[in-house]
């Protein structure tokens, strides 16, 4: 079975790191997999290739604005003649929409990655989601990563007949816990061995609400001197003028790491002693579970699934209190022993229920049952007699 999937770009992201790890873990055993992007391919497209998954570039230099891109992408599918069309993020799956129907692809899945009701969204893409939205009874499934993904897109109005909660998967094998990983990070920052790291990983964004997470530090550091911040993702660099304006206005020039996108996220979440997430909105974030599979216990804001996820192995606060957060970092910093404790608990809740394997078996379940939905639809329509016919 032939799937193509077709997304935005291929930069490093949360759904652009779950196509990557979907593809790498089920690619063969009756899945063959295409990853068609509609923007210049990014850095996942090399290690798309190492895994020896075929990767197109439409070349659009922005999505939908392109009439040729899209009869290019129409050529394209009928020419690869997919049995599904798995579409992620919400300009892929209107293109793909059109696309596909253009190409006659048997079954159009999308993938709704957001649990977002407006608020940071461009006024282009709140077009695009509203249009989706009017036109969400045609594709066959919709799979959205979270609970509150579900809900929020309920609420912009889309069809739920056919939605899906498949959450995201963590690796637990690569984010694991690691002896020699504090040692390691420690001895590259120049960092005591027995500071207290903690941790913000994600791409420089509003949504993220990296101000609310400093202000927080900033708290946190006048009552335990000896913290340290590590902050790593895309323009997470002492280079962004109005993070490092943010540093020194809460007196952390020498307490904060600004560390940039780092391809060593498992070896930097293993080193820390609290992770934390300060974003006012979320669908499924990725790096609460992988922390939680290194071990390492989380302070939450309660947004998305956040919460949800960690489910009694951390802490959860209200979303852009800088006050709360550095509360809920402070009781975990001042008691190791319950960090310990709800690290390993953490992990198991991660093993249990977060796993790559789970997310790509719920993937493979879908398109198995899709597909077959076809073939019988396809068997039903053909003539009942056997007798053979000239090729005309």
């Amino acid at each position: 079975m032939l799937i193509v999937h077709l997304i935005t770009g291929l930069d490093i992201g949360g759904a652009e790191t779950q196509l990557l790890e979907l593809v790498q873990a089920s690619n063969g055993n009756g899945f063959r997999h295409t990853v068609v992007s509609l923007l210049q391919v990014g850095r996942i497209a090399s290690e798309l290739r190492a895994a020896n998954v075929e990767v197109y570039s439409l070349g659009m230099k922005t999505a939908l604005r392109s009439p040729a891109g899209l009869v290019g992408l129409a050529r394209l599918l009928r020419r690869l003649k997919p049995d599904v069309l798995h579409c992620w993020l919400y300009h892929a799956c209107l293109a793909g929409l059109i696309g596909g129907k253009l190409a006659g692809v048997p079954t159009i899945i999308w993938g709704l990655r957001a649990a977002n009701r407006g608020r940071g969204f461009s006024l282009t893409t709140r077009a695009v989601i509203r249009t989706c939205a009017m036109l969400s009874a045609l594709p066959d499934l919709m799979a959205v990563n979270s609970e509150a993904g579900k809900a929020a897109h309920a609420w912009w109005g889309f069809k739920t007949t056919t939605m899906r909660v498949i959450a995201n998967g963590v690796d637990p094998q690569r984010f694991r816990p690691d002896a020699e990983a504090r040692s390691s990070v420690c001895g590259e920052l120049g960092m005591a061995s027995d500071a207290v790291l903690i941790g913000q990983f994600g791409r420089y964004d509003p949504m993220k609400d990296h101000e609310t997470f400093l202000g927080a530090a900033g708290l946190v550091l006048q009552a335990c001197p000896g913290a340290k911040f590590l902050l790593a993702g895309e323009g997470i660099t002492p280079g962004n003028a109005t993070l490092r304006q943010m540093v020194e206005k809460n007196g952390l020039q020498e307490a904060a790491v600004l560390l940039g996108a780092r391809r060593d996220i498992a070896r930097l979440t293993a080193a820390l002693d609290i992770a934390c997430l300060s974003s006012w909105t979320e669908s499924f974030p990725n790096v609460v579970a992988e922390a939680m599979a290194c071990a390492v216990p989380c302070v939450v804001t309660d947004t998305g699934d956040a919460k949800l996820i960690v489910d009694g192995t951390g802490i959860a606060v209200a979303p852009s209190d800088p006050q709360a957060l550095a509360d809920a970092m402070r009781i975990l910093i001042t008691d190791p022993e319950r960090r310990a404790i709800l690290g390993e608990k953490a992990r198991e809740r991660v093993v249990s229920k977060f796993t790559v394997r789970a997310m790509v078996d719920s993937y493979q379940k879908i398109y198995q049952e899709l597909g077959k939905s076809e073939r019988e639809d396809a068997s039903e329509k053909r003539p009942a007699t056997t007798e053979s016919r000239p090729f005309r």
